[in-house]
């Protein structure tokens, strides 16, 4: 598929409000990135071959891409039909912008990752979720008897994405249904219930929403647009965030994301304790480092603290959302690279092959930006 075709399925990501269930997190003090446009020529090798950037690009049906080096803005791209001002569904990189919000909690003393679950959410007493910890939501190494299956119509997996599209809610009940499998901390299984049971005891732990404590971050970090976070129902129907994958905000912002997971400041105040932003960088477990998962998911990255870990020590990770939605970020080099996507899914090898190459490409393209010079 190539971006000749992308316009066909912009609107799956392009300003998902007008389809869901939303809540709108203001933008109180806008503040662009300072600018200052480098020439990227990375040496992009995969797939079989090498490419330039603007063939990965096409060939990964990509929607925009935004590269930021320590707070500056060095280079912005975006397909026909998209700008700067859409705000771009992330699918399930919105589990690392979850992350901070955790982490937020965490520093102010609210919440611990080794607090019980039900200990903040009583009603999953009994649950697959009795005997988890705040720890093994974040790691997804809960156990529990879950298949993240969206081929199949019918798949739980398919149920609960299906419950957001159609604004009927209970989401939450859902994965209060999940049943248990293994004992907590045993394996790790990509489980998107977890993350909505860690937003349900963050909420808990805190007195915030998710769009309540988005909000606190947006005005830190300045962001351009205001935020759609995407609900399960109607705010007046009781509709709770889709903490799992519905947030949708615009390249740049994005970008915003990515950047606290740098070292979790911003123009130099703490949003993010720097041990906290170490901690979710890394593979806790040999089972969760880099190559170490199971290889339908990726043998290109590991599983932190909702973040993906491209390297064991957490020096690069990723925020990975389905259909090539990326923010990486390399931190020794201060580097930023947001690319979105709107890539077919449902010829699974395709992409599987799309997603193995980003992860190829995207350290590339941040090597290439970090030693750029001027345009």
């Amino acid at each position: 598929m190539s971006n000749n075709a992308v316009a066909d399925d912009l609107d799956t990501f392009r300003e998902p409000q007008h389809g869901f269930a939303h809540l709108e997190v203001a933008a109180p003090d806008p503040r662009p990135w300072p600018r200052a446009e480098r020439v990227i020529e990375p040496r992009i090798v995969g797939a079989g071959r090498e490419m330039s950037m603007t063939e990965f690009l096409e060939v990964t049906s990509a929607t925009s891409c935004v590269v930021v080096v320590d707070g500056v803005l060095v280079h912005e791209w975006y397909a026909a039909g998209v700008t700067a001002e859409d705000r771009l569904l992330g699918n399930s990189a919105t589990k690392s912008a979850l992350a901070h919000l955790t982490g937020i909690a965490v520093a102010r003393g609210r919440l611990d990752v080794d607090d019980a679950v039900v200990d903040h959410v009583p009603e999953l007493r009994g649950s697959g979720y009795d005997g988890a910890t705040v720890r093994h939501v974040l790691t997804m190494t809960t156990g529990l008897a879950w298949a993240e299956d969206y081929h199949d119509p019918d798949s739980a997996a398919s149920q609960m994405i299906g419950r957001w599209r159609e604004g009927t809610g209970g989401i939450r009940d859902l994965a209060a249904r999940v049943p248990g499998g293994e004992p907590p901390g045993a394996r790790y299984a990509y489980c998107s219930p977890d993350s909505m049971v860690l937003d349900w005891v963050r909420e808990r732990a805190s007195g915030q929403t998710y769009a309540e404590a988005l909000a606190e971050v947006w005005q830190a970090v300045g962001a351009e647009r205001p935020a759609v976070v995407g609900l399960d129902a109607p705010v007046e129907a009781g509709g709770v965030a889709m903490a799992a994958g519905a947030l949708a905000v615009t390249a740049r912002d994005w970008a915003r994301i990515g950047r606290l997971q740098i070292d979790g400041t911003w123009d130099g105040r703490p949003l993010l304790d720097g041990g906290w932003v170490d901690a979710s960088s890394r593979p806790e477990r040999p089972f969760l480092e880099p190559g170490r998962l199971p290889s339908t998911i990726t043998t290109h990255a590991g599983f932190g603290y909702h973040w993906w870990p491209v390297v064991a020590d957490g020096s690069r990770v990723m925020a990975d959302g389905m259909r090539g939605q990326f923010v990486y970020v390399d931190r020794p080099r201060r580097t930023v690279v947001v690319k979105t996507s709107a890539w077919p899914y449902a010829d699974a090898w395709w992409d599987r092959q799309c997603r193995d190459l980003s992860y190829l490409a995207l350290p590339a393209i941040a090597v290439a930006a970090a030693s750029a010079t001027g345009a």
